[in-house]
């Protein structure tokens, strides 16, 4: 067994930060694409506020990096406090990946307030200590990179044959057998997780690669989506045929453009079907892959234009 170096915590004065309207998408949206940022909104007027600041503080510092604060002035930020519908302060909102995820409105009592941030951190695969078998889903994530699915399928195996609740491991069997093709077997084993991890990011993560496959095998020819949508832009379920075609093509990047134009010229298609593409999409890929940071963001900036 072997520890693993988790690294020195954030300096205190880089948790918690005030911030403005200039800011907001440096200080929030770009943040959240790699820590959950608590967001409280409130005004000097507001006596409540006075008190559930410094315990927002407090159960932020205590998390040790987990997640960072953010204060705003919604005096000084009405732009903003409009674009999210704030209607009473104290608010406040925790964001992961440029998009708010959980919030609460006026104050609470310090337990509660802990739980929340809690709630956020672990909703959002805050860190946790490293276990023992770090290094053999290291080894088995490698061996799947490099194509070598049964391979990692197995070591994935080994590593619940000693935690059969290893959320990583568990994640990554299923995304083996995807990577073979075995889409039935692979909706038997995320159907099969214990209901401790059936919530882990890591399971998330290949729940949205399984249903990407799915939508693979129904994919359409992309030079014709391509000439349906050059015809005819306005023709939004082409374009969303087109996007889902050249992802199942290998083509992500582009299947994320095509999914933001779509989002760009109309939100709420077929039930914000673009938007919930995206989330499938950025969910199953890693966190700090470029094509997930630049679209979150370029998601968000659609969003708060």
């Amino acid at each position: 067994m072997m520890d693993l170096n988790l690294g020195a915590a954030p300096a205190a004065d880089d948790l918690i930060k005030d911030t403005t309207e200039a800011t907001f998408m440096a200080d929030v949206v770009d943040t959240s694409q790699t820590v959950p940022v608590i967001v409280d909104f409130w005004a000097p007027w507001c006596g409540p506020c006075k008190t559930l600041g410094p315990q927002l503080e407090a159960a932020v510092r205590a998390a040790k990096g987990a997640v960072k604060m953010v204060k705003i002035n919604v005096d000084e930020a009405q732009m903003i406090a409009g674009q999210l519908q704030i209607q009473s302060i104290p608010t406040v909102y925790a964001f992961s990946k440029g998009q708010p995820i959980d919030g609460f409105q006026g104050a609470l009592p310090e337990s509660e307030i802990k739980a929340f941030v809690d709630r956020v951190v672990k909703a959002t695969g805050g860190e946790a200590p490293g276990d023992g078998l770090a290094d053999a889903v290291a080894a088995a994530e490698e061996m799947l990179a490099e194509g070598a699915a049964a391979d990692a399928a197995q070591t994935f195996a080994a590593v619940l044959g000693e935690d059969e609740k290893h959320a990583a491991a568990y994640g990554g069997m299923v995304r083996a057998h995807i990577a073979m093709g075995e889409l039935d077997q692979a909706e038997a084993i995320l159907n099969g997780a214990p209901a401790e991890i059936s919530k882990a990011p890591e399971l998330e993560a290949a729940f949205a690669q399984l249903e990407l496959a799915r939508q693979a095998e129904g994919a359409g020819p992309v030079d014709e989506l391509k000439a349906a949508v050059a015809a005819d832009p306005d023709n939004n379920q082409a374009r969303f045929d087109l996007a889902q075609a050249l992802h199942a093509n290998g083509d992500v990047e582009g299947g994320v453009a095509e999914l933001l134009e779509l989002f760009r010229r109309d939100q709420e298609w077929n039930d914000g079907a673009a938007k919930a593409q995206l989330f499938t999409i950025f969910e199953a890929l890693k966190p700090n892959d470029p094509i997930v940071l630049n679209g979150r963001r370029k998601l968000s900036s659609i969003i708060f234009a």
